[in-house]
């Protein structure tokens, strides 16, 4: 049996029962839809979320859905694309799509001029690295100046799979928009904005019905869970994280059966997953795309066509935002990988020390514009 290695985009329509990413097999847990392939990197195979079937929890063989959770999990961890000349190529191929912000960004500026910028951001592996352990995931301190610069220049939010109150101790900027849980639960600045008027604080939680459910399920995931090493269980208020990055790829099928063991019990729970994590939601029709358009028109740019959003991401939960932006026609979305990946964004960054210069770039381009509009 052969396997291909996939990529999976997450900017597909929402679904209501449990879909995720798998590795090309001859299982028969999905079907394919005949269609035309979406132009991706040579080499890659794109799998729209269309061409799955639901997996409903009761409709399946759990034997066979558990592989299906494990091949995927396989997929989406960087470790399984190995360097080659062919790897170089792929990149290659997949830069001239995606180019680089920084090499792009003059363009960038004469596409924003004349509009209001508003910037977004990741927090895991955008503002800071990719660690081992999701509590030490701290951005640096020089990070952390520049995204305070970059709030005196710009709206500025940062829209996490974080919970909301853990993204903010991670940053410690009160003059930013909070977005935890997946664009769940959004705060705005404790300080109030300069870009909104009025002093009244910005606030959603369209999940709030859902606490108690999450609660309970996370009480029992941690208990399933606690048998398999390197299992991290995160409550991230609105949804959960099962962290696997530290869990032994032989243990990975236990962890799929633990945590398919506790679901199953919970239809209203759907299932989805990130970079060496799964994470449960609630099927609620909400997502990282939907909290960048509450925050547009919180800040009173729903219907402005003098607006420029900015979206720097590097999850496949960050591709519903990227797709938003697509749709409206304004702005654009930095993907942040080094790897090739199926994305709707238009840029790319590399990791965060690139994303840091994107972002002192822009703050110093905003500065000589301020004082050259001063000289007039």
């Amino acid at each position: 049996m052969t396997k291909q290695n996939v990529v999976v985009s997450d900017a597909e329509a929402e679904i209501m029962n449990m879909a995720i990413s798998v590795a090309v097999s001859n299982s028969s847990i999905f079907t394919a839809v005949a269609e035309k392939p979406p132009v991706g990197p040579p080499g890659y195979i794109s799998i729209s979320r269309k061409r799955f079937l639901n997996l409903n929890l009761d409709s399946i063989n759990g034997a066979e859905r558990i592989n299906s959770w494990v091949d995927s999990m396989r997929a989406s961890s960087p470790t399984h694309l190995k360097s080659s000349s062919f790897l170089k190529e792929d990149q290659s191929s997949w830069i001239l799509q995606h180019p680089s912000a920084l090499d792009m960004f003059e363009q960038i500026i004469d596409a924003s001029k004349g509009k209001q910028i508003v910037m977004f951001m990741d927090y895991d592996g955008t503002l800071s690295p990719i660690v081992e352990d999701p509590d030490r995931a701290f951005m640096s301190d020089a990070m952390r100046k520049t995204v305070k610069k970059v709030a005196r220049c710009f709206p500025t939010a940062i829209v996490s799979g974080r919970c909301r109150d853990k993204v903010y101790k991670f940053v410690r900027l009160a003059e930013l928009y909070y977005a935890g849980s997946h664009g769940m639960d959004i705060k705005g600045p404790a300080k109030g904005s300069k870009y909104k008027k009025g002093s009244q604080g910005v606030l959603c939680q369209p999940a709030s019905e859902f606490l108690p459910m999450i609660d309970e399920v996370y009480k029992l995931l941690v208990e399933k869970t606690k048998s398999t090493p390197g299992a991290k269980v995160e409550n991230n208020k609105f949804c959960l994280s099962v962290h696997f990055r530290c869990v032994d790829e032989k243990k990975w099928s236990e962890l799929a059966l633990q945590v398919r063991s506790v679901l199953k019990e919970y239809p209203k729970l759907r299932l989805t997953q990130g970079r060496k994590v799964l994470e449960i939601r609630p099927t609620i029709k909400w997502d990282k795309g939907k909290a960048l358009e509450f925050l547009l028109e919180s800040l009173g740019y729903a219907n402005c066509t003098d607006v420029f959003p900015v979206y720097i991401g590097d999850d496949r939960t960050d591709e519903d935002a990227f797709k938003i932006l697509r749709e409206r026609g304004q702005g654009f979305g930095i993907l942040v990988s080094k790897i090739p990946k199926e994305t709707t964004a238009t840029y790319s960054l590399q990791e965060p020390a690139e994303v840091m210069d994107f972002l002192q770039r822009l703050v110093e381009w905003k500065r000589q514009s301020i004082r050259a509009h001063s000289m007039l």
